[in-house]
């Protein structure tokens, strides 16, 4: 028996702990990270129960009779526990939909979680989109990743630059320096796109107060003086570039070289996938070109963010 019930904040811990124990959870979904802009979207994440026992979560919020899986993360979708099967999943899907009806839900929006962060296989999923939902793929992302056992060198843009930083004799640093990163991040977007980062500088302070062992920052140096640098998230799977950002001289410099050089080939060398998110703007109407031929310049080639829409 398949039994929906929504999410409320005292199932917190419960919650959590699923998450860390599922086959393709990731931290982005624990309630310490989740909830830093809960201000922001009205959750409506659902826990699905199995013969009384906590078999899956799918974390939403609701916005005007849609259910968004989710809209303040770059993915989403159903996350299971290792024991999760075909079967059990459609008839999972069967069920939200069924709440969702009687909860005048109209449609839904699911952000997949892209096959890189899984621990299992975990895509019982995609096939009870198409076979209980009757879902469409309305949007594709492309990012770029590197797979740790098969590695490709970097071309020679990548080396020029890496060559460039030591003869400038710049240098790689953990930091707890939000503030000066987040500067120049700042500046990088509001000049090259008029916008600003998805997070505040406050809110990055707050999120690695919370999961310090999640996400790290690294700078790149000349001196003292930071010129560039990159925020990581670091699940069991991939090591994600949240941000990656250079001021001017740092570009010059090649800063961004020196740094991915430092990551890629020796702190985090034994990392499963280096994903370096999406290039895509506008619904992945339009690809950026220059940055993805910098991504590709690191050896990283595509995965697939998708997202699925089906009315209830």
């Amino acid at each position: 028996m398949i039994e929906i019930r929504r999410y409320t904040a005292d199932r917190a811990d419960e919650w959590n702990r699923f998450v860390a124990a599922s086959k393709n959870g990731t931290f982005l979904f624990d309630r310490r990270f989740m909830d830093y802009h809960s201000d922001r979207f009205h959750d409506h994440s659902l826990m699905v129960f199995r013969d009384h026992r906590l078999y899956a979560l799918l974390l939403a919020n609701e916005r005007d009779g849609v259910l968004v899986s989710h809209g303040g993360l770059t993915y989403g979708g159903l996350v299971m526990r290792p024991q999760c099967s075909a079967k059990g999943v459609l008839d999972a899907f069967t069920a939200i939909n069924g709440y969702l009806r009687d909860n005048g839900f109209r449609s839904v929006v699911y952000k997949a979680i892209p096959w890189i962060y899984h621990q299992l296989p975990a895509e019982e999923d995609l096939y009870a989109l198409t076979a209980v939902c009757n879902a469409r793929l309305t949007i594709r992302d492309i990012s770029s990743a590197i797979v740790g056992t098969r590695r490709l060198k970097f071309t020679e843009s990548r080396r020029s630059g890496l060559r460039k930083a030591l003869k400038a004799g710049l240098t790689v640093s953990e930091s707890d320096d939000v503030d000066a990163f987040w500067h120049i991040l700042n500046d990088n977007l509001t000049q090259k796109y008029a916008v600003r980062p998805v997070h505040t500088a406050d809110e990055l302070r707050l999120l690695r107060s919370r999961l310090p062992e999640h996400i790290k920052l690294w700078l790149v140096l000349d001196g003292d003086t930071p010129v560039g640098g990159t925020l990581l998230f670091l699940t069991p799977q991939v090591l994600h570039t949240q941000y990656i950002s250079a001021n001017s001289f740092g570009k010059q410099h090649g800063a961004i070289d020196l740094l991915f050089d430092h990551l890629i080939n020796h702190v985090y060398a034994d990392y499963p996938y280096i994903d370096f998110g999406k290039s895509t703007v506008s619904d992945s109407a339009d690809l950026n070109e220059q940055l993805i031929f910098q991504k590709e310049g690191f050896g990283a080639r595509a995965v697939c963010y998708d997202t699925y829409e089906w009315t209830v």
